[in-house]
């Protein structure tokens, strides 16, 4: 097999190792490190990163790696699996989408060793562990006090990264351009195939979100030939794919009245939200319509809004909505726990409750 080292260490065919890769110290000098879990097959395949925390406060995608880690599939793994479930280690400890040099580590590569606290440690992240890869998914959340559906972003017009999007299995794929300094389009310059998984909400765990990430990751090792073929015999989800989305935005301050959950779809005109006059003026009440025909993948819950700010999240969607609509639901039926019962009663991972 390929050698592969990082941070000096050599990651042994297999076996599973954790590996300290050294980003900067705290203040008090005490040793801070991004950790990476490799877990490497006996036999040659793909290298595939799996990323979470690039934004500290984006938590769901650490709880997947730990779970991911934790699956029995991985017993007949070929190539290497290098998971890395908190990159932006001074951000989570701060409940921080940023870094404490004020910067997005998402907008900071390629970086640089001699640049700022982002800049450095982007230039780690890329160059020990990124560039050593074939294949990429980077885990992600909305913003505080907005969650998202479950969704895959990634540059459909390549047939390889469609195809393993396609096999994630999200309700959503929305081909997505790449940001300057993101990991995705440095992944992309270098020939790795990354997929943009973004669900649930900052800060809180969201267990829908959570099993069909796990459930997600592993349909794609399965693609790219790192895990054996499935032997479940239930039918394989499709996704609606789109290649247009946009925010609405508050037409003015108020008390936002949310009308439309995440997943629902809306027609040109709908009305999605209501923002009122807290002294009960309806009067003064401000309708939010739909500017086009689409499903809801992002939203915010929080009541208080300022004109401008950002309220639902569309995707473009005009094919066959009932056909999707039944997609969406039977996506939720299979992640959604039937129960909520104590951690002794589970041999697995108990439901985390909303």
């Amino acid at each position: 097999m390929k050698k592969l080292t990082i941070a000096g260490v050599d990651i042994i065919s297999g076996s599973r190792q954790q590996i300290a890769l050294p980003v900067a110290n705290l203040y008090t000098h005490t040793e801070l490190s991004m950790t990476v879990k490799s877990v490497r097959g006996r036999r040659d395949g793909p290298t595939l990163f799996v990323s979470a925390a690039i934004h500290g406060d984006e938590i769901n995608g650490v709880e997947i790696v730990r779970r991911l880690l934790q699956h029995k599939a991985l017993r007949s793994i070929r190539g290497t699996l290098l998971a890395i479930p908190i990159v932006n280690v001074h951000g989570f400890l701060n409940n921080s989408r940023y870094l404490p040099d004020g910067r997005d580590l998402n907008r900071s590569f390629p970086g640089s060793p001699k640049s700022s606290l982002a800049g450095r440690m982007a230039h780690t992240f890329l160059n020990e562990v990124v560039l050593q890869c074939t294949h990429g998914i980077d885990l992600h959340t909305g913003a505080r006090h907005r969650s998202n559906l479950p969704q895959i972003r990634a540059d459909i017009k390549d047939k390889s990264t469609l195809a393993m999007a396609e096999n994630f299995g999200a309700p959503v794929i929305l081909h997505s351009a790449t940001r300057d300094g993101s990991l995705r389009e440095i992944a992309s310059e270098n020939n790795i195939q990354v997929l943009l998984y973004e669900a649930g909400e900052a800060l809180r765990f969201d267990e829908v979100a959570i099993r069909a990430g796990v459930s997600g990751i592993l349909s794609v090792m399965r693609h790219i030939g790192m895990l054996p073929p499935s032997r479940s015999k239930k039918p394989k989800r499709s996704s609606m794919i789109t290649g247009q989305s946009a925010w609405l935005r508050a037409t003015s301050s108020g008390v936002l009245r949310a009308l439309v959950p995440l997943g629902a779809f809306v027609s040109k005109g709908d009305v999605l939200a209501m923002i009122s006059d807290p002294l009960g003026d309806y009067s003064s009440d401000v309708k939010i319509l739909a500017s086009d025909d689409g499903i809801v993948i992002g939203r915010t819950f929080l009541p208080l809004v300022y004109e401008g700010d950002a309220l639902f999240h569309i995707a473009k969607y005009k094919a066959n909505v009932e056909e999707a609509l039944e997609q969406v639901n039977a996506f939720r039926e299979a992640f959604e726990p039937e129960t909520y019962l104590s951690g002794d009663e589970y041999d697995d991972h108990p439901p985390i409750a909303g």
